[in-house]
């Protein structure tokens, strides 16, 4: 076993664990659906049940459903009467996520949206006190502005694949690699942005932290 693999299987170990509906859920990710790596996973689920403790929001975004599994683990987190509005803009997943939402624990939580959330998010009548940051990667400068103008000062923002493999490190990154390109130009927007404070964990495939001032 490699050292990584090692300190990964040790972590685990050492940390809550997940329920079994959500183990169930991870199951079910990685048989029936093309990506399973894009769900989040044992450690960052519970990394983000933990920071929904931390910062207690009433009102929670996420752009990115997928499976569910990082939807339920924000909506563990939260208090009686917070919500988790989450969006997935590939309404081929529909038939396998919501299902697995509405037969949750967590279901009256939770608000599930189809359809793409830089259209949606700027009409709905809501602030945000927290926002997971987990969809299209070519997309995510456009998901930061929105989500900035719809945030409770204090409110923050968790953006998912910041470190993209290691890809951001490259001097030159080919016009055709959009999603690279896209990471890239919103972390480089990040660092210089006055109105925010942030830091980058290097959690799995990277995890920006973001306050708004």
């Amino acid at each position: 076993m490699k050292e990584t693999d090692a300190l990964d299987d040790y972590i685990l170990r050492h940390i809550d664990p997940e329920n079994d509906y959500l183990k169930a859920l991870y199951r079910a990710t990685h048989v029936k659906l093309l990506r399973p790596r894009m769900a989040s996973g044992h450690l960052q689920g519970r990394m983000l049940k933990m920071f929904v403790q931390m910062i207690r929001p009433r009102q929670v975004l996420e752009i990115g459903t997928y499976s569910g599994y990082s939807a339920l683990c924000l909506a563990e987190g939260l208090e009686e009467g917070a919500l988790l509005h989450t969006f997935e803009i590939n309404d081929e997943q529909e038939d396998f996520t919501r299902p697995w939402l509405e037969n949750s624990p967590y279901a009256d939580k939770i608000r599930f949206y189809i359809g793409d959330a830089l259209q949606i998010v700027p009409q709905m009548d809501i602030h945000f006190d927290l926002a997971f940051m987990d969809g299209n990667k070519r997309h995510y400068v456009e998901y930061y502005e929105v989500i900035l103008q719809k945030m409770t000062p204090g409110g923050y923002i968790i953006a998912d694949n910041t470190l993209w493999d290691g890809h951001v490190l490259e001097a030159h990154t080919s016009q055709s690699d959009t999603q690279t390109l896209g990471i890239k130009h919103f972390n480089d927007l990040v660092a210089e942005d006055s109105r925010v404070e942030k830091v980058i964990l290097p959690l799995r495939d990277g995890l920006t932290i973001i306050r708004k001032k």
